[in-house]
């Protein structure tokens, strides 16, 4: 059960201090809810966070509107899309073009729709927060962190990031990637200018990396990505993804979303190699979420499907990031992380 008391203060400071809301702005916060289908294909425990997340949100919506009177604040729920990236519908768009700041907690992401891009691009503050959990509010926990260190990190980090550099990523769990980067982009939590926008909790600086580029392969180790009890390995060439070794359940399941032995869209791009990012949060550290995991100081994320929304060339229905622990970053030849120990 959230325990409203225990969250109060985390919201009214990412309205006041992330979104830096002003009075009179209109506010949406938006969630997703199972569908019939998902109710009927999921487990109680699934559909129990599921549901929270739904609870959560409406709770928010309900502090906000308590703490911020001179605004106005609304509550909307659509049927969930299934998994992230999937555009949320013409209403949800609609009604998040028609606000100010929007706060999206939902389970399936938002920050990577034409959704997201379309509201930010008419000047709308956008926090999107997939599988966001009422812990992460605590005091201690990733809201809780400095948040202008964050953005001082991230920006210094983003220097080092540069068109056509080339970067490697090595891990004692056997990732070995190398490719071309873009120019370093930041994820810092202040989304206070018009259109900004990003993850809460936040704290990275990512890229999309250079299409066709990407060599290597992506072990996503057991424990770092939710439910996922085996070892994964994702083996890319030439920049998108040709073959998935074990990973149990969740193996399979990206075995299907991808569907090697298929040669036309949606599958196409839902392989391409499209991010590396680096987390820069000193309080994020929980491995099995990945909205908390990919903000952990010390780590980075590579991802598959969309990089169209950080930069990138293609468009994709998903964009999944996979986590690494103690990595290694290397740029044009200079560590930048060695062991999961930053370097400059």
């Amino acid at each position: 059960m959230i325990e409203k008391e225990k969250i109060t203060q985390g919201v009214v400071n990412i309205f006041k201090v992330n979104m830096g809301l002003r009075s009179g702005e209109k506010v949406l916060v938006v969630t997703d809810s199972p569908t019939v289908e998902e109710w009927m294909k999921y487990d109680s425990e699934k559909l129990s966070d599921f549901v929270e997340r739904s609870v959560l949100a409406k709770m928010v919506y309900e502090i906000a509107k308590e703490k911020f009177p001179a605004c106005s604040v609304e509550f909307f729920t659509y049927p969930s899309v299934g998994k992230h990236g999937s555009e949320p519908g013409n209403e949800t768009e609609e009604r998040m073009k028609a606000s100010d700041v929007v706060i999206a907690i939902t389970t399936y992401s938002l920050t990577h729709t034409e959704a997201r891009e379309n509201a930010t691009r008419a000047g709308v503050r956008v926090a999107s927060m997939p599988t966001f959990l009422p812990q992460m509010f605590y005091s201690g926990g990733p809201m809780a962190s400095d948040y202008r260190k964050i953005d001082e990190d991230s920006r210094r980090l983003a220097k080092l990031m540069k068109d056509d550099k080339e970067a490697i990523v090595t891990s004692p769990g056997g990732t070995n990637m190398k490719f071309l980067t873009r120019d370093g982009r930041v994820d810092t939590g202040i989304f206070t200018g018009k259109g900004a926008w990003g993850n809460l909790p936040s704290g990275e600086t990512y890229c999309a990396p250079i299409e066709g580029s990407g060599e290597g392969k992506i072990v996503v180790e057991a424990g770092w990505f939710p439910n996922l009890k085996v070892d994964m390995t994702i083996v890319l060439k030439n920049g998108r993804a040709v073959e998935i070794n074990g990973g149990g359940k969740v193996g399979d399941e990206f075995r299907d979303l991808l569907s090697f032995d298929k040669n036309e869209q949606p599958y196409i791009s839902r392989r391409n190699f499209a991010e590396l990012g680096i987390g820069t949060n000193s309080n994020a550290k929980k491995p099995d979420n990945i909205l908390e995991a990919e903000k952990i100081k010390g780590t980075v994320h590579l991802a598959i499907g969309d990089g169209s929304h950080l930069g990138g060339k293609v468009s994709s229905d998903i964009h999944q990031d996979f986590v690494i622990p103690r990595p290694t970053l290397l740029l044009d030849g200079k560590a930048v992380i060695k062991d999961g120990e930053w370097l400059f």
